[in-house]
């Protein structure tokens, strides 16, 4: 079960920090909010989850020797949203079946202070240098057609998710960017209340997608307001162990908080060619996986976190859970218990072991009440769900893959270096810093069925876009990823 929790953001501008420092923090946290002692010198797993700021192999090892802790082994993620999903399987897993006792899951990003010139590093390790063991798939995450047509970046990706969404909707443009502002502003909401957020004042509905100087255009329809804030000095830990290892360590039964279940699956791994792009059906086949164990269903789920690095992933997960908007936006169970990746802050791989750290503040003491977080990892691509209740489970713990049922489904066929007639099935205009449109960048379809991604930067074909609505235009491929409106 989880018996501690840790969550640590650094606000001062002014002092240098690091993700080691950061996760020393939350993981002294950890250890102090499980109300017990001698749980240390039990610990024989550290398991990290990817940092992107920090490049040492094996931080799980630097962080049991800052610790004072002496693991057996060191465990490390691969890049993306699920790891924390993925550590927290692995970990629990190995404990139910007896292989240990305790173990410590932490993550941290310095990406604030690496970009402020304050980032202090850390101890520098050996060449050869390797965790124990490493978990996650470590591949590509995107098709030739798309890094042909520079989509490799998920703020290139989301939008294009986002404009498929409002295309299946058939929602006008204004009415849809609305909502989208009253979705985030829940969001907002909930931030306001935690004291671990980034945002102390996050703006309301209106102002969270009006243009500003510090609400520039990211990647239409998204403002930067609409987008994860990876800027953040942040870290979480979570302690695990068993139910003797906590008698032992004489932690109260009241800060037990127990894993029902977790499952992954991943999408078809390329976007261009899963059959639609507002929908997931590995998310649905993880969460309807994890909740069936639970013995639990959507709606005894009284405290939820929706996966939320852009408005698309909250909308898609909403989708496959069979939430409505009026569920997203009530206000007795908010889709988040941190305020989401914009506002309590985006640090890197690591954003679920704080939904879940504060996950177990809210269920510790309570009866009959369970929790579900949600996670993503590339662009829709790897997904994960964890319930938690403070009740015993009825059942042991089981973590299940269910990718292979997901990779059975059928494929869209991929056209390559395609030409001629297309229609635009989605779409976005990447911008730059300055809030200038640079690239626009389409998902298309061809007569035959196929589908192709390409871009321009071309000032006129990017005006075409924004201007008025290029849902199911015809544009015209050219045979180098690059299009044209005909004419």
């Amino acid at each position: 079960m989880l018996v501690g929790a840790g969550q640590y953001t650094w606000r001062d501008d002014d002092a240098a920090t690091s993700p080691l420092e950061l996760m020393r923090l939350a993981a002294e946290t950890a250890f102090t909010d499980s109300g017990g002692s001698g749980l240390r010198e039990r610990v024989r797993t550290v398991g990290v989850v990817d940092s992107f700021s920090w490049g040492t192999a094996d931080p799980g090892a630097l962080l049991a020797a800052e610790l004072g802790l002496s693991p057996a082994e060191t465990v490390y993620t691969h890049t993306g949203g699920t790891g924390p999903v993925e550590l927290l399987a692995d970990t629990a897993d190995r404990i139910r079946r007896g292989e240990l006792d305790a173990a410590l899951l932490a993550g941290g990003e310095a990406v604030r202070a690496l970009f402020g010139g304050r980032y202090s590093g850390g101890p520098k390790q050996p060449e050869g240098t390797a965790p124990t063991r490493m978990l996650g798939a470590d591949r590509e995450p995107h098709h030739p057609v798309e890094a042909a047509a520079k989509l490799v970046l998920p703020l290139g990706f989301y939008p294009l998710f986002e404009n498929a969404i409002r295309a299946t909707a058939e929602r006008a443009l204004p009415e849809h960017v609305g909502w989208l502002g009253r979705l985030w502003a829940r969001f907002a909401d909930v931030a306001r209340d935690n004291p671990h957020a980034v945002a102390t004042d996050p703006p309301g509905a209106d102002a969270i997608v009006a243009a500003g100087p510090r609400n520039r255009m990211a990647a239409f329809p998204y403002r930067k307001l609409l987008t994860a804030n990876i800027f953040v000095d942040q870290a979480a830990a979570l302690v695990l162990c068993s139910a003797a290892a906590a008698e032992k360590a004489g932690i109260p039964r009241e800060r037990w908080v127990f894993p029902y279940a977790s499952a992954v699956a991943s999408d078809h791994w390329f976007a261009v060619t899963r059959p639609r792009l507002d929908r997931s059906p590995a998310l649905a086949a993880a969460a309807g996986a994890a909740l069936a164990h639970a013995g639990v269903g959507i709606g005894d789920i009284g405290h939820l976190d929706l996966y939320s690095c852009f408005p698309s992933a909250v909308q898609v997960a909403a989708t496959e859970l069979g939430l409505s908007h009026a569920d997203l936006t009530d206000p007795a169970r908010p889709p988040t218990v941190t305020g989401g990746l914009t506002f309590a802050g985006g640090p890197g791989s690591n954003y679920v072991t704080h939904s879940l750290a504060t996950l177990v503040g809210r269920l510790r003491g309570t009866r009959g009440e369970y929790g579900l977080a949600t996670a993503v990892g590339w662009f829709l691509t790897k997904h994960g769900a964890v319930v938690l209740s403070a009740d015993p489970p009825a059942r042991p713990y089981a973590h299940q893959d269910r990718s292979a049922e997901v990779a059975a489904l059928p494929r869209r066929d991929v056209a390559v270096a395609a030409t001629g007639d297309a229609t635009v099935e989605t779409y976005t205009v990447v911008h730059d810093r300055s809030g200038e449109p640079e690239r626009g960048i389409v998902y298309a379809t061809l007569p035959g069925g196929e589908r192709t991604a390409a871009a321009t930067e071309h000032p006129d074909t990017i005006a075409g876009l924004l201007d008025g609505d290029p849902l199911g235009a015809k544009i015209r491929l050219t045979g180098d990823a690059t299009f044209t409106f005909p004419g």
